[in-house]
């Protein structure tokens, strides 16, 4: 979608897409119809500063396989975008979504995460300006409970009142597909096809230039 001031509903789905699955068109497809979002954008993240034992593939590969992923989903809605591999490190949620914000100025905007992701946002850096620049839009899951200090978040000032992350949530509902990246990798490591796991278009590109140790296809 060319014309950014006309985007109202703007939903951000960002991840490390090494690779991206089902999983993740799921929980974009789900955010898009039960929030009418105008737009979704994929967005790859560079080197996660949370992560950073864990090198991920190099972009340039995670960036094509989205677009891969994308181009076999066709959905006019989905939306790629470099906002973390178009600049340098290191990448936090928080500054890539103030650069969006001031991108699609007309938009209310919602970070797509997963269940086990929101466990970790108090740990995340500047979570209240997250919460600030986005709603949080989060698939439910039966076997997860927002309680206990994962409840709230701090300000950082210890005059103002932690902020209830119940107020902040669009439940999604849905079924969650059960699968991981990580998952994907060790499977693929173990020569075990990705097929119905992953976009056909991802797996072939796995195999093309033989990504987590699958033998390159010649």
């Amino acid at each position: 979608m060319d014309d950014k001031s006309g985007v109202e509903r703007l939903g951000v789905l960002g991840g490390t897409f090494d690779p991206p699955h089902y999983g993740h068109l799921l929980l974009a497809d789900t955010a898009r119809a039960q929030l009418r979002l105008d737009l979704v954008l994929f967005a790859p993240a560079g080197q996660p500063p949370h992560k950073p034992e864990s090198q991920p593939s190099p972009g340039v590969h995670r960036l094509a396989m989205v677009e891969a992923a994308l181009d076999d989903a066709s959905e006019p809605a989905f939306c790629l975008s470099c906002v973390d591999l178009d600049r340098p490190g290191p990448h936090y949620t928080v500054d890539a979504l103030t650069i969006l914000r001031r991108a699609y100025p007309a938009a209310q905007v919602w970070f797509i995460v997963g269940a086990d992701s929101l466990a970790d946002l108090p740990r995340w850096r500047a979570p209240a300006r997250i919460i600030a620049l986005a709603r949080l839009a989060v698939l439910a899951r039966n076997t997860f409970d927002l309680d206990g200090p994962a409840a709230t978040i701090s300000h950082g000032d210890d005059l103002a009142s932690p902020i209830d992350l119940h107020q902040c949530i669009d439940w999604l509902a849905g079924p969650p597909l059960d699968v991981s990246s990580s998952a994907l990798r060790q499977r693929a490591r173990k020569g075990l096809p990705l097929r119905y796991l992953v976009p056909p278009s991802v797996e072939a590109y796995v195999r093309k230039h033989g990504l987590y140790g699958v033998k390159r296809k010649t």
